[in-house]
């Protein structure tokens, strides 16, 4: 390839960056009722916290999953703070040993919650510490090897766990099962998202029209995060090449010049397709075979980029790897190879006849 890309630090991926958090608690909203979007999880919460309080008993424990940036340690910070205890923050990589997990449950006082963020990337080691701990509020050790070695019952305080995961699928079942409740959550519109736009606007101090507010939204591929992290960039636009004012002009430029288009791609999102374009005839390429042409590794690829890619449908997988669609191609402005149009059912009822290998 002709440059390496960035994919971690690319403004328009939804992975929390160190950028994100200078001002990322100050736009966290603190109720369920300053919390815009995700109806449903909102509605439930509700009643769950609601019941709880009623009955005086700790909260169910709970897993949130769907893509990043949607909200799910803001969501773990309000049900702490509506249920009046403390909230402790950690991942799944964070912990390696099971003395970590044991010093982290030990210090929770009754009703406490935590939150596990990337909580199936814990070792299988720590998740079975995590079982009786969720089911009997108890940790279970073995001291001394051979013919000394004994066990100690050690009771933990009634906490509730909240679990926060991009693959669901990747939880072990036994996992996944002790969760009283799982919510899934979802990309946003772009009326929320405008919404959400135009409180951080006000929080920051920047003035900005609806139609400025719409549009950041409808580029922000659903996401919250990106859509503050696009604000602050066109706020930053708007006071050097404007009045400081964020009015549709200003916001249009101020896109264009991060070279963010009408669908929310940026240049790496464009860079991929091309790249299939370009060296692999539209497709299919495996995905280990593109990571290795791109630079990157083939984890990022699944990760950040193909989700948006395949929600808007300019990526398909098929049996033998990805292939850029004809709407991809249009959107490129690069015409689409009739040999591509041939029916055969391995993607979508449609597979090329590069995949069928005829000529």
């Amino acid at each position: 390839m002709d440059e390496e890309f960035d994919f971690e630090n690319r403004i328009m991926s939804s992975t929390f960056t160190e950028e994100d958090s200078d001002t990322d608690n100050a736009l966290r909203p603190k109720t369920l009722d300053e919390y815009i979007g995700q109806e449903k999880a909102k509605e439930n919460l509700k009643i769950i916290i609601g019941a709880a309080k009623l009955r005086g008993d700790t909260l169910d424990h709970m897993l949130f999953y769907g893509p990043p940036g949607l909200g799910k340690t803001t969501l773990s910070m309000i049900i702490a703070r509506e249920r009046g205890v403390n909230l402790r923050i950690t991942a799944g990589p964070a912990i390696d040993k099971k003395g970590d997990l044991a010093a982290i449950l030990t210090n929770l006082s009754e009703g406490d919650v935590l939150f596990i963020d990337e909580i199936h990337r814990l070792p299988r080691t720590i998740e079975e510490i995590l079982y009786p701990a969720m089911e009997d509020f108890a940790l279970d050790f073995v001291v001394g090897t051979g013919p000394g070695a004994h066990s100690i019952h050690l009771p933990l305080s009634k906490f509730t766990l909240i679990g926060a995961t991009t693959r669901a699928g990747q939880l072990s079942t036994p996992l996944r099962d002790r969760f009283g409740v799982q919510m899934r959550l979802e990309l946003y519109t772009p009326y929320e998202l405008s919404t959400i736009v135009k409180r951080s606007a006000a929080i920051l101090d920047v003035p900005i029209d609806q139609e400025a507010a719409l549009e950041i939204a409808s580029r922000s591929r659903g996401t919250p995060r990106i859509a503050n992290r696009l604000l602050k960039r066109v706020r930053d636009y708007a006071q050097v090449m404007g009045d400081g004012r964020v009015n549709l002009r200003m916001a249009q430029e101020g896109l264009a010049m991060m070279e963010i288009d009408e669908l929310g791609l940026d240049n790496t999102d464009r860079k991929m397709l091309e790249t299939i374009i370009r060296y692999y005839g539209g497709g299919p390429v495996g995905l280990e075979a593109l990571a290795a042409t791109i630079g990157e590794e083939a984890v990022t690829l699944e990760d950040v980029c193909e989700p948006y890619l395949l929600q808007i449908g300019f990526l398909a997988r098929t049996l033998r790897g990805r292939m850029v669609t004809r709407q991809g191609y249009e959107h490129l402005g690069i015409p689409y190879p009739e040999r591509l149009t041939r029916p055969d059912p391995g993607v979508d009822g449609q597979v090329s006849m590069a995949e069928t290998g005829d000529e």
